[in-house]
């Protein structure tokens, strides 16, 4: 049995959500029949887009809720219809105590993802955050000494502007 988290931007280009599902769903080919878990917590973007290749793969879903209140107050109408089912389609629900969705809250729901899983997937573009993103994850994960696979294919973009990559040290496996 193989468990991976997801972590992953929320803002991706519409374009790329095919090219990311294609990438997830190569990398989820060798874990299909080896009891495949992905542990996400749903939000928008590269976690909910993971689900559903988990699902596909015919793993088992494990879904992180951040907080008492993300579902009301977090998920927003336009993701709500594919929030719902994908938690219906969850094996397992670990919702956080935190009654309300912050950073605080994010960060201790990625401490939990990390600590259900064996290896990391991240949907990132290399580039570094402003705290408590996908980075801030990776390199939790890195500190942690667990195996990370980057999938971020060719033509992949985000809608936000970002900084630009900095030098690092990681070493990854690419997608």
């Amino acid at each position: 049995m193989t468990s991976l988290a997801v972590t992953g931007h929320m803002d991706l280009t519409k374009n790329s959500v095919p090219l990311i599902r294609a990438g997830l769903d190569e990398l989820l080919k060798p874990y299909a029949c080896a009891g495949l878990t992905g542990v996400s917590c749903m939000a928008r973007g590269a976690d909910s887009i993971f689900a559903e290749s988990v699902l596909a793969a015919g793993g088992r879903l494990v879904v992180v809720v951040p907080s008492q209140d993300y579902r009301r107050t977090t998920v927003p109408d336009d993701h709500a219809e594919t929030f719902d089912r994908l938690l219906a389609a969850a094996a397992e629900l670990r919702v956080m105590p935190a009654p309300t969705a912050n950073l605080k809250a994010y960060e201790a729901a990625n401490t939990m993802l990390l600590k259900l899983a064996e290896r990391l997937v991240a949907v990132w573009d290399g580039r570094v955050g402003e705290g408590g993103g996908t980075a801030d994850v990776v390199d939790q994960a890195q500190a942690s000494n667990i195996p990370i696979d980057i999938v971020w294919p060719a033509g992949a973009a985000r809608l936000t502007p970002t900084p630009p990559a900095s030098p690092s040290s990681r070493t990854v496996k690419e997608w």
